[in-house]
């Protein structure tokens, strides 16, 4: 008997996304070592990709870290906070806070601009509480994955620039389906993952830091994700850790269907087909979390109605439609549905499917669609 999984879900959750076989057939490339003269090459050709991925100004350094979304998180806080930086962070939801902690781990002094969950940060909010506190670095989520909301980074990063502050930008939910322009809006580390919007499995963060970012670096506590040691590797092949060859190969296939798409049409893609499950959703009476000038094309945050058990409906998708999505986090644990278009899971067949699985599971719960 086995336990390995013999199914292919359809992944329409928070993360991972559905991974496509393209990526998957890259990750059986036979293994190599860490520093084997391929691997090398790999690592490099990667490095140039994610810093186009990520629109990186020259003299940035991009990379992956080997880890998920929160090993990037933890490689941007380790490196740019000391004991007694100020952080000012942006809390608008799990992650936010997630941001708050690690930064508080690392010896900041955090103060938190709160934002309500399900609405996007205020620039000027974020303006007034600089005024008033200042900070050495200001850490926000672009793509709040626990919400559904796509913050304004774009104004917010240019706040905290006219106020003296580094930017750290969560897009963990963002790079690859949603806008996002590293350099041209002044970020100055920004790290992601690669089981969702690049269609990767979990187990890479790809990461940048920026030139200012790179000139006031800390000496962190972390030797694992210490930034100078870990451009000896990429830069210079020392040895760090032993990184895994398969993940490495997916990542670089994963960044090579993005290329081959090109970023401004992914993004269209997202966007495209985010507003065709609002309006199918909509005809059975489902809507949105956020206001629709602050929603994420990548994560939908459906809100469960009145009379509906959030956690039944969700296993009638699995049980019946082999489709996962997720539940709700935090204060919104029960009252909404967390679905991803993200990768390759972005398109309109799944949309279709989904609708289906939808109005099967409200019609399980008695809530029936009339035309």
């Amino acid at each position: 008997m086995t336990l390995l999984p013999d199914v292919d879900r359809i992944l329409l959750g928070p993360g991972p996304s559905l991974t496509s076989p393209r990526v998957m057939r890259a990750m059986a490339s036979p293994t190599v070592s860490h520093l084997d003269p391929l691997m090398l090459r790999l690592l490099d050709d990667v490095r140039a990709r994610l810093a186009r991925v990520f629109r990186a100004v020259d003299g940035s350094f991009a990379f992956a870290v080997s880890g998920t979304g929160t090993s990037g998180m933890e490689t941007a806080v380790s490196n740019l906070v000391r004991d007694g930086s100020r952080a000012a962070v942006v809390v608008s939801g799990y992650f936010g806070d997630r941001l708050a902690q690690m930064c508080e781990r690392y010896g900041a002094a955090v103060s938190r601009v709160d934002v309500e969950w399900g609405r996007a940060c205020d620039p000027d909010a974020l303006r007034r509480h600089l005024n008033a506190n200042g900070a050495d670095v200001v850490a926000m989520v672009h793509a709040e994955t626990s919400t559904g909301v796509c913050n304004p980074v774009r104004e917010m990063a240019a706040v905290a620039r006219d106020h003296g502050a580094l930017t750290i930008v969560d897009a963990v939910t963002s790079l690859g389906g949603v806008p996002l322009d590293v350099g041209a809006w002044g970020i100055d580390a920004c790290y992601s993952c690669t089981q969702k919007c690049l269609g990767g499995p979990s187990g890479l963060a790809p990461i940048v830091f920026g030139p200012r970012a790179l000139e006031q670096r800390v000496k962190g506590r972390s030797f694992y994700f210490d930034l100078s040691l870990l451009e000896d590797y990429w830069l210079r092949r020392k040895y760090h850790h032993t990184m895994s060859s398969a993940l490495v190969c997916a990542l670089y296939e994963s960044l090579a269907i993005v290329e081959e798409e090109g970023l401004d049409a992914r993004w269209a893609r997202h966007e495209r087909n985010h507003r065709m499950l609002v309006a199918s959703l909509a005809e059975l009476g489902l809507t949105l979390l956020p206001a629709e000038a602050d929603r994420l094309w990548t994560l939908n945050a459906v809100r469960v109605p009145d009379g509906v058990d959030e956690p039944t409906a969700r296993k009638h998708l699995l049980d019946e439609f082999n489709i996962e999505i997720g539940a709700g986090l935090g204060p919104l644990a029960g009252k909404i549905w967390r679905v991803g278009l993200m990768g390759a899971g972005s398109a309109p067949r799944l949309v279709l499917l989904l609708r289906g699985a939808f109005e099967s599971a409200l019609a399980k719960q008695g809530r029936h669609v009339h035309a």
